[in-house]
């Protein structure tokens, strides 16, 4: 379907990012458009979003499914829109030109997330002493 309007600022002319496009364990044929080396290890959507809001990017998420993803589960849904032009045609920030520059700016940031950087202990979590063997 053709654009029904040329204006850069409306959320329809938006860029459209699945985090299948940087997405390091995804092959080139399964939609990763970035190098493997410069990708990230599964992200999702809400950290691409965090990461391009904290740039200081208009972001939009929507409940789209990628085409090419095979699980359908909900951690794989998702798309994230992204306005890098003003309704004059300028860019928003200088720094990000194309879709290109959005996509290796969001895997170079969302490793630096809280949310990455923090290891959980999980492994002896589910093991409490004494709790078992014991009638009521």
């Amino acid at each position: 379907m053709a654009h029904l309007t040329t204006n850069p600022a409306d959320k329809e002319r938006f860029l459209c990012i699945y985090p299948s496009y940087i997405n390091s364990k995804k092959t080139l044929a399964e939609g990763r458009r970035i190098a493997a080396e410069k990708a990230v290890e599964n992200p999702s959507c809400a950290e691409i979003r965090d990461v391009l809001v904290a740039a200081g990017l208009n972001v939009l998420v929507e409940n789209k499914m990628y085409p090419r993803e095979w699980n359908r589960d909900v951690q794989f849904r998702g798309r994230v829109r992204i306005q890098i032009k003003l309704e004059d045609g300028s860019l928003c920030q200088e720094k990000f030109s194309n879709r290109k520059d959005v996509m290796f700016y969001a895997a170079e940031m969302i490793p630096k997330l809280k949310s990455r950087t923090q290891k959980s202990g999980g492994a002896e979590a589910g093991s409490q002493p004494g709790e078992g063997g014991k009638k009521g």
